[in-house]
């Protein structure tokens, strides 16, 4: 599907890397920043000096402060709001929106107040008109990467794979690749896990931990993520694809990820509270970590890893000790039974992956 004119609904890196993506494909690109001054910097010098400063922006993007305006004439509208105020500005446009129209989510994480992903978030305050158009993008891609034209493949999760695949035809090209897929919830719940775990590496990383440790965190991490997106209906075959083993192994692997340089800022002695004052761009995981430890908590969901990461970032306990008591548990299976009844519950419900290659 070719399209004209595109929105972004928020001014952070990743906003407007994809707003630059779609410029870069000729589309006419209009972004809505909350930030005065971002909104002069991408019009008069074409640089997003606060939050993407090493990337020079297309002509064709613009931004502006006003919601309506960067709508007008929109054929693709690309959600870059933090999770936790994703609801709000919802609320407040819900009749703003254009109505069929794709409305592709960004956001990671889990809403704290209510445990909601961004898709649930989205489904219970849009209108049902806005349902069948909904879709969540996901995957390993660093903003600046993404935006500079590295190649970069990421995953669109809709709806409907039709939803899906008017998204990749807009966004792809021989930099940007996007696969598609219909499991929404799985993609979201490997999205805001990820980062939790990332905060594990990085710390394992500032106290000087080696491979072996790293490799430990991602593997068992991906089978917690693993569990609880399946015990939400995911279909397994999303945790081994570009929003789970992708986007995983590149958020606990690089100080470009905010959450791995978070664990490293711990190791190195500071406070959580004084890392996110220090912070323009947030840590995504430092939030999602209550939430995910609180979801587990709720569906029974066994997700050790993160449970540390929580009592270190929001109960106070020492990283070291937190990693000595994931390493003193009992002696298990790799794999408990009931993982492999979770897998075939998941399955049976139909919930799928579908890519074409």
């Amino acid at each position: 599907m070719s399209i004209k004119n595109a929105t972004v609904l928020g001014g952070g890196a990743f906003g407007t890397a994809m707003g630059q993506c779609l410029a870069r494909n000729g589309v006419k690109v209009s972004m809505w920043v909350r930030e005065t001054e971002v909104v002069e910097q991408i019009n008069k010098t074409h640089v997003n000096k606060m939050f993407l400063p090493n990337v020079t922006l297309s002509d064709t993007l613009s931004a502006t402060n006003d919601i309506k305006t960067s709508l007008v004439s929109t054929e693709l509208v690309l959600l870059a709001i933090p999770t936790q105020f994703l609801r709000r500005v919802m609320v407040q446009e819900r009749g703003t929106l254009p109505v069929g129209v794709p409305i592709v989510c960004c956001s990671k994480g889990i809403e704290n107040d209510t445990l909601q992903t961004p898709y649930e978030i989205l489904i219970e305050e849009l209108p049902g008109k806005y349902h069948p158009w909904i879709c969540a993008l996901s995957g390993p891609s660093f903003a600046e990467e993404a935006a500079s034209g590295m190649p970069t493949n990421v995953l669109c999760a809709g709806a409907t794979l039709e939803i899906a695949e008017r998204v990749q035809a807009a966004m792809s090209d021989t930099k940007l690749r996007i696969y598609t897929g219909t499991d929404i919830i799985g993609a979201e719940i490997c999205g805001a896990v990820k980062n939790v775990l990332a905060i594990a590496c990085g710390g394992a990383a500032g106290f000087g931990f080696g491979k072996n440790t790293a490799a430990l965190v991602m593997t068992r991490g991906l089978l917690e993520m693993s569990r609880l997106a399946m015990e939400k209906g995911a279909n397994p075959s999303t945790m081994m694809g570009l929003a789970g083993m992708g986007d995983l192994v590149l958020t606990c692997t690089s100080d470009q990820s905010r959450n791995f340089t978070t664990g490293k800022r711990i190791a190195a002695g500071e406070t959580i509270k004084e890392i996110v004052s220090s912070k323009q761009s947030v840590a995504e995981g430092v939030q999602t970590s209550v939430s995910i430890y609180q979801l587990s908590q709720k569906l029974k969901v066994d997700m050790p890893i993160c449970t540390e990461v929580y009592r270190v970032l929001h109960e106070g306990k020492p990283f070291l000790e937190a990693m000595a008591s994931l390493q003193s548990r009992p002696l298990t299976q790799e794999f408990a039974p009931n993982d492999v009844k979770i897998a075939a519950k998941s399955i049976s419900k139909g919930v799928g992956l579908t890519a074409k290659l």
